[in-house]
């Protein structure tokens, strides 16, 4: 296959991990980042030195500030920016040659929910309702175990591409087949998203966990493998609600692959986050979880998980869903229980949760 030409907007981590893949493999890739200093040294040095640095990027990765021009005439875009901006980032290139005819073919690699009057939303269902009419139910979403480092490293990686459309699902598949990308499709679409989203807030608590296990004579990697198995049905509990179709979503890299490494890996930032909450006491400065969100940006990295889990408890009470581990984590986030009594109280009463 040819190189293809690529747009990606958003340069945070995982859109410039996934973006030096495709440029290493013959792509042509063009990058859009809000800040001048990302794109300047993309450019210039090859490297994306705020977030993702220490990692060489490929020459024919360029970048820049231009969202129109980024999204313009592409054959394939990828939607990388964050759950909050996302739907006022699209609205900025609807008029562009190739969306507005809806000729190029939309990827979605952002994870989490989007707030709506009628309750927290899923992020395609979201974005269909800004793109014009053609993009509806034929967005593809990519997930799966990624962390950027290990893309933008080489690393051998699996991802799901899922869609509605078979077709562009397969385009997908063609096109993120790049050397050690190994990528599959999936018409669970919504099955795929709730993994992606809701494992963070697995990864929080599972972080708390392990920095508790390291001076605890009950916790330990016993311990760590049943709450990620927990975690894991309460995923797909929350996945069926939603109407997830295929239970090997939960099964599959997407779900389980994925779960395992948000929660294990030293890349990640929600086990980091729930290791912070036990080791630095990093909640002490924030009054409660609408605190925690408002001001985000001051803990220094993004844990996704404290900002799914206020969704995930406002989805699980209008379902009537019994989701004990990422009801923990929003008390705990809502200064309503301590960490180290929650897991206590989690791990010692028998019975208390299903596997």
């Amino acid at each position: 296959m040819g190189g293809k030409t690529v747009g990606v907007i958003g340069a945070g981590a995982w859109g410039s991990g996934l973006a030096q893949a495709l440029a290493r493999g013959g792509h042509s890739v063009e990058i859009w980042a809000l800040e001048k200093d990302v794109v300047d040294d993309i450019n210039n040095a090859h490297e994306n030195k705020r977030y993702l640095p220490g990692f060489p990027l490929s020459e024919n990765l360029t970048a820049s500030t231009d969202i129109k021009k980024v999204a313009a005439g592409k054959e394939f875009l990828i939607l990388a920016s964050p759950s909050l901006y996302l739907a006022s980032t699209i609205k900025q290139i609807l008029d562009v040659e190739g969306i507005a005819d809806g000729s190029t073919c939309i990827g979605v690699l952002t994870k989490g929910f989007i707030p709506s009057e009628d309750g927290p939303k899923l992020i395609l269902e979201t974005i269909e309702k800004v793109l014009p009419k053609s993009y509806e139910k034929s967005l593809v979403y990519i997930a799966g175990p990624s962390h950027a480092e290990e893309v933008a490293m080489g690393k051998i990686t699996g991802l799901i591409a899922a869609s509605e459309n078979p077709k562009n699902s397969i385009r997908f598949r063609e096109l993120l087949r790049v050397p050690r990308l190994m990528v599959y499709s999936s018409l669970d679409v919504i099955g795929v998203q709730i993994c992606a989203a809701a494992k963070n807030i697995i990864a929080v608590v599972y972080g708390s966990m392990d920095a508790v296990a390291e001076n605890s004579d009950c916790f330990g990697d016993n311990t760590e493998s049943l709450l990620l198995a927990a975690g894991l049905n309460e995923i797909q509990t929350l996945g069926f609600a939603l109407g997830a179709t295929h239970a090997e979503t939960f099964t599959s890299i997407a779900g389980v692959g994925d779960l395992d490494v948000t929660c294990r890996s030293k890349y990640g930032r929600n086990r980091r986050f729930g290791q912070d909450i036990i080791k630095t006491d990093i909640l002490d400065k924030f009054k409660d979880l609408d605190d925690l969100i408002a001001r985000i940006g001051e803990i220094g990295y993004l844990p996704e998980g404290a900002v799914a889990c206020k969704y995930v408890h406002e989805i699980a009470e209008k379902h009537g869903l019994k989701l004990l581990i990422s009801d923990g984590l929003y008390r705990i986030l809502n200064k309503e229980i301590k960490p180290t009594d929650f897991l206590h109280e989690l791990m010692t009463v028998t019975g208390s949760f299903d596997i």
